[in-house]
Order: C-alpha cells, then sequence, then structure tokens
C-alpha cells in the first residue's frame, strides 16, 4: 500500500526553510509579484533564510537594476534577474558565511490579469547551492493563472512561489513529485504550468523533455513543445500571433508519408492569401492518447519519437487534445492567424466519427463549429483503399464498394449518409482540401508494418523512413531494432 502524501500547507513549507537555518538567500520580484516574499514574512523567522527581498514596479527603476529589456515578463528578464541576484549575494556573503550555507535566489517577473492583460501569466525561478560552495543549480517554469480577480491570481503567485522554492530544496532529487508539489494548496484549475526546465550539476540526469511531459501526465498543462534541438519551448512564445500548420500522427517511426504529407501541406499552406508574408510554425504532434495506448507510458519510446522528429528538423508538440476542435482552441490562446492541419483519410474519417462527440450538448455540429469557426482547414493526403483497410475502416458504414487501388481523397471520400451535407459545405468553402504534389510511391507505407519489420531484422524497413531517421534508430537502437538479419 502505497503511503499517503501528506500535504504540507504553503505557511509551514516556508516556515520549515525559515527554520532550516543552512538556507540563506534573496527574493527578488517585478511586475505584479510581490507575494512570494510577504508567505516567507508571515511564516515567521523569514531572518533565517531572508538576506534581502526586492521589489520594483516601475520599469525605469526595473531598468537601472538588471539593463533594459524588450519584454519585462520573459524568461530573458527572470534569468538575469536570478543572475544579478545571485553575483550580489556571492559577493556580499561568501567570504562571512559561504562555508556554511547554501545560497539561493528566488525570482519571478509577472503580469497579472488587468485592463490592459487578459490572462495573467509570469515567470518564475530558482538558484541555488545543493551544498554550500558548490556551482549553482537552476529551475525555472512558466504559469498561467486562471482566476478572474487580479487578487486571487497575487494569491495563487504567492503559493506556487513557495512551492517551487520548497521543492528546488526538499523534491530536487524526485522529479515528478517536484512536479505534482508545484500545485499543492492552489490546484490545476487556477494554475496553469506550461513550461519547466532544470540546469545545473543537481540535474545533471534529468532529462527536461521527460519532466515536461509529466506536466501534461499530472494535469498541469495540457501540451509541451520541443525545438528540434530538444529544447524545452514555452508555447506562447514559438506560437504568439503566428499561422499554425499541425500534423497529428504515431511517429513510430516516422516514415516517408509523414514528411510528404506535411512538406505538401506547408507549401499549399505558404500559398494561402492570408499566410503570406507572416511568420509561421509547422508542428508534428503526438497525443497523449497515442503515448498511452499500451497502458503506461514507454518513456524510453517516448523519447525515440521525438529524438526522431528533432533529428529532421521538426518541432514537436505532445498534447492531451484528443479532439481536434480542442487542439485548434489552444493554438486560438496564442494567435488570430491561419490554422492548418495536415492528415490522412484515416484522421479526416475519424473527425467525423460522432462517438467522439457524445459529451457535447451540440454533438458533432458544435464541434465543427468551434473547429473551423475562426479560419481553419484542413490539408487530407490521399490514401489507397487498400491502405485504409489496413486501418480497419474501408468495410465501416463510412466506406463502402471500393475498388482494389481505388485513390480516395477528399473529394470522394464517403463519410456517413446523414453527414454529407454537413462535409459537402465544408468542402466547397475550402475548410477541407486536399493535399497535391504527394508522391504516389509512398501512398502504400503503413508504419505499424514499418515498425513490425524492424523488429523482426528485415531490412527492407530502411527505404520506408528518411535516411536520417534510419540512421539514428540503427545508431541507438530504437522501436527494438537489434541488427540482427530477419
Amino acid at each position: 500500500m502505497s503511503e499517503k502524501k501528506e500535504l504540507l500547507t504553503t505557511n509551514r513549507k516556508a516556515l520549515t526553510i525559515n527554520l532550516d537555518g543552512t538556507r540563506y538567500g534573496t527574493i527578488a520580484e517585478i511586475g505584479a509579484g510581490q507575494e512570494v516574499a510577504r508567505v516567507f514574512f508571515q511564516a515567521g523567522n523569514a531572518s533565517g533564510s531572508i538576506a534581502k527581498t526586492m521589489s520594483a514596479y516601475d520599469m525605469t527603476f526595473s531598468d537601472a537594476i538588471y539593463g533594459k529589456a524588450p519584454r519585462y515578463v520573459s524568461r530573458e528578464r527572470l534569468q538575469t534577474m536570478l543572475h544579478h541576484e545571485y553575483a550580489l549575494l556571492k559577493e556580499r556573503l561568501s567570504d562571512k558565511r559561504g562555508e556554511r550555507t547554501r545560497f539561493f535566489v528566488f525570482a519571478n517577473t509577472v503580469a497579472a490579469k488587468s485592463a490592459k492583460v487578459s490572462d495573467g501569466h509570469g515567470w518564475l525561478g530558482i538558484r541555488f547551492q545543493l551544498n554550500p560552495l558548490e556551482e549553482p543549480s537552476e529551475i525555472i517554469i512558466h504559469v498561467r493563472m486562471w482566476d478572474n480577480k487580479n487578487v486571487l491570481q497575487q494569491e495563487a503567485l504567492g503559493i506556487v512561489g513557495t512551492n517551487l522554492i520548497y521543492g528546488a530544496f526538499y523534491c530536487h532529487d524526485d522529479p515528478e513529485k517536484f512536479i505534482t508539489s508545484l500545485v499543492d494548496n492552489v490546484g490545476t484549475d487556477r494554475i496553469e504550468v506550461d513550461m519547466l526546465k532544470f540546469s545545473g550539476p543537481a540535474f545533471a540526469r534529468v532529462d527536461n523533455r521527460l519532466l515536461s511531459l509529466h506536466l501534461v501526465k499530472h494535469g498541469l498543462t495540457n501540451a509541451v513543445l520541443f525545438a528540434p534541438t530538444g529544447d524545452v519551448l514555452q508555447p506562447s512564445e514559438a506560437i504568439y500571433n503566428k499561422a499554425v500548420l499541425v500534423e497529428r500522427g504515431t511517429f513510430r517511426p516516422v516514415t516517408h508519408i509523414n514528411v510528404d504529407m506535411l512538406n505538401c501541406a506547408t507549401a499549399q499552406f505558404l500559398h494561402e492569401p492570408v499566410v503570406k508574408g507572416k511568420d509561421v510554425v509547422v508542428l508534428m504532434e503526438i497525443t497523449m492518447n497515442n503515448l498511452l495506448a499500451s497502458g503506461t507510458i514507454d518513456t524510453a519510446d517516448f523519447l525515440a519519437r521525438v529524438d526522431m522528429l528533432g533529428h529532421i528538423g521538426f518541432t514537436v508538440l505532445i498534447s492531451n487534445y484528443s479532439e481536434f476542435f480542442r487542439l485548434v482552441g489552444y493554438f486560438r490562446r496564442y494567435t488570430k492567424e491561419k490554422i492548418g492541419v495536415a492528415l490522412g483519410i484515416n484522421a479526416l474519417l475519424e473527425v467525423f466519427n460522432e462517438k467522439y462527440y457524445e459529451h457535447l450538448d451540440g454533438g458533432i455540429l458544435e464541434a465543427m463549429g468551434r473547429m473551423f469557426k475562426h479560419d481553419v482547414k484542413l490539408y487530407v493526403y490521399p490514401m489507397r483503399s487498400e491502405t485504409l483497410a489496413r486501418f480497419g475502416l474501408a468495410d465501416s458504414a463510412a466506406q463502402t464498394q471500393l475498388a482494389p487501388g481505388e485513390l480516395i481523397t477528399a473529394r470522394n471520400v464517403h463519410v456517413a449518409r446523414h453527414l454529407r451535407h454537413l462535409y459537402q459545405h465544408l468542402l466547397e468553402n475550402h475548410s477541407i482540401g486536399c493535399i497535391t504534389g504527394y508522391n504516389d510511391d509512398y501512398l502504400a507505407i503503413y508504419s505499424r508494418e514499418v515498425a513490425d519489420r524492424i523488429k523482426a531484422g528485415d531490412p527492407g524497413w530502411e527505404r520506408l523512413v528518411p535516411s536520417k531517421v534510419a540512421t539514428v534508430i540503427k545508431q541507438r537502437k530504437l522501436l527494438g531494432h537489434t541488427g540482427a538479419p530477419a
């Protein structure tokens, strides 16, 4: 029987740190912050842990201390604060107490909900020593605050900031426990943590991609983003005011058809009149449902998929949005520009499967209205009838009387009879379009069969995936590859 987690109050966490006697540092807050220092002072015995607190509302004062910044609520500003305050702490106190003290600096830069800010958000971070005289480690997070009132957002910020400091000191060796502790006493209905990064000697063996996956797994956010290099991205920084094109898939492994689908869709997307001249972000997306297909998350399998996509230059989104209309709604939080979704015939038929919308009062009509409300287009890659049969869809009510080798496109696909007028409406209004310029040789590729051939040692799989993907699969023995002959 697992041991029940003891949930410490925010006050108790701060008091524990104040009474520790070996932790000493600075709390610096700008913008709508100021709340974390208040928690520590109200807890009592703050002189035991706090060397200095600093707050700055006025940009001129902030610039005088930390230098000018293009954006005040940003990762760059947060890291400038951490580095500046930590250098001062070491300069002024190392000789006096460095051998017996574990120094730390906590900082945040926050914009709470106001007449100018629709949604409160902010950057929080801590730079800290595990042991005296050691090089510091660092944790940074980005949060969004969902309370409707400014005062409640400030309260939530004070709780999360205290959780971050406490977690860094007492949960640093258990990253998953650290993640769940971030929302102690506040909950995910008030706070979203959509970006987390560990760095420094305390976290030499930590993979930040796995930390981000745990954010989604435990409900602290619904989506996380990785650069091709594997670096964790903050979604609003990557997507803000950009046109977005996304392809959803299993990518186990990444095949020629996956790449061809997105490349062809990208070419068409860039020629859309409302996209020309705009910044565009192109994403490959994997859903948590897919990662949990076997019942639990295989972390090695997850990292393999992200690595394969990154190796050929794609930014990867991991989301908890099983329905496309929810994914579109997520992008709409950050951009008003056009959104494109590249998908195959099999995925298109699933979009028009009513079972996924039974929880909505308006059913599939509500889902379609929400998805296509603001300039969204589906770019549909064709499929041969025999390939569709492998997905178990060729004999369904949606597809009947398919001739062998028949090419199925967005224009001749059969959805359920009572949905055909809805489908035709979307087709005629260019909300659904056919991908053109595709490579006909790729249409017979089926990723599940490719994975089976890799595991079986059949060398024929290599011609079905990009050469860079084949190289990384063989070098790292991914997806069950052993190098053994068939």
